[in-house]
């Protein structure tokens, strides 16, 4: 035995110890278990645990798209919607605005055409109906892909009729303010010439000339009317008319204030007239003619001393009766008041 080996330590003298059993330090290599024989039912547990794997996988993935692709849909549908009823709004109102352009017939307007393409207008929005369109939760992606189309389409052909409607109502009522601006112009140069020659005519034929002069001021600031507004014109006829009222007005005042004053002087004539006239009448006496006048009567002379044998001399006349005063007498009253003629017997009586 060896006297200087530590204690505690024992000795080992065997060298196949060191061959059966390698010391723990020595790496393993993998490639030993190559060698090694493995089970039969593992690689089939193995592949289906790998087809699991992917199929799982697959299938979440699958998912996601799909969520993603209704989710998609699904904004699409209700943004489609929206500018559907946008559209819808937009149209309501300016058919609206325009509703009066739609009854402007064409002897209203300068330019025909304008009517045509309103009546046109009107007749495609007539043509559109209502659109109902849902985007519910619970449909699918293809339905709710459909949806939105149908809602884009719907507002692409509202908008249309939106432009359409517009353009053809801002054109009829351009046309109609053109016709209303030619009519008013003509109307105002009708009014002038009317109006210059009434301030001619009434020349010295009026009441009170303050008439005259305003016509004239009428007619000078008629004439200094421009622009495009029918209006203007409009009013300046206005005030012409109302200007040439007032002095047919005074025409006729000043005729009815010389009818009166004529008629006046006529009677004062007349009056006067008659009044020297009656003196005269007075004046004249009266006598009556043929069977109703009176006749004076005569007493015819016999000479009895010359044995009749001339003819007598004629009597003298009665002396005329007096004219009856107030002329209120008559023939009948001449006879009564003189009396019949008297006649003596021998003599020549007269016939009345």
């Amino acid at each position: 035995m060896n006297e200087n080996k530590e204690p505690g330590v024992e000795e080992v003298n065997d060298p196949e110890a060191f061959e059966q059993e390698p010391p723990a330090s020595e790496p393993h290599d993998p490639a030993d278990d190559e060698h090694k024989p493995h089970p039969r039912w593992l690689a089939p547990l193995i592949a289906a645990v790998v087809a699991v794997v992917l199929v799982a996988a697959g299938f979440g993935g699958w998912k996601t798209y799909e969520s993603r692709r209704h989710e998609s849909a699904m904004t699409d549908c209700m943004q489609s919607v929206k500018a559907m009823r946008s559209s819808v709004r937009s149209a309501q109102a300016t058919l609206g605005r325009y509703r009066g352009a739609a009854g402007i017939r064409a002897d209203q307007v300068k330019d025909a055409k304008t009517v045509s393409a309103m009546r046109r207008a009107v007749k495609a929005a007539g043509g559109v109906k209502p659109q109902v369109v849902a985007c519910n939760a619970s449909m699918s992606t293809s339905d709710l892909r459909a949806a939105a189309g149908k809602a884009g389409r719907t507002s692409d052909r509202l908008k249309g009729i939106d432009r359409d409607y517009a353009k053809a109502g801002k054109a009829v009522l351009a046309s109609q303010d053109a016709k209303s601006l030619d009519d008013a112009k003509s109307a105002l140069d009708g009014k002038k010439g009317e109006a210059s020659k009434l301030l001619g005519d009434s020349d010295g034929k009026v009441a009170d000339n303050a008439v005259r002069d305003a016509l004239q001021q009428a007619i000078s600031q008629a004439g200094q009317v421009k622009g495009g507004k029918a209006k203007a014109y409009q009013d300046a006829a206005s005030a012409l008319q109302s200007a040439m009222d007032q002095v047919n007005a005074s025409i006729q005042q000043k005729s009815q204030a010389d009818q009166q004053a004529a008629q006046q002087q006529a009677a004062q004539q007349a009056a006067q007239a008659q009044a020297v006239q009656q003196p005269a009448r007075r004046a004249a006496p009266s006598y009556g003619g043929g069977r109703g006048g009176y006749t004076p009567s005569y007493r015819p002379s016999y000479n009895r001393g010359n044995g009749g044998g001339s003819a007598p001399a004629p009597a003298a006349p009665a002396p005329a009766p007096a004219a009856p005063q107030g002329g209120g007498q008559n023939w009948r009253d001449i006879i009564n008041h003189v009396g019949p003629p008297v006649c003596q017997p021998g003599q020549a009586c007269g016939i009345g």
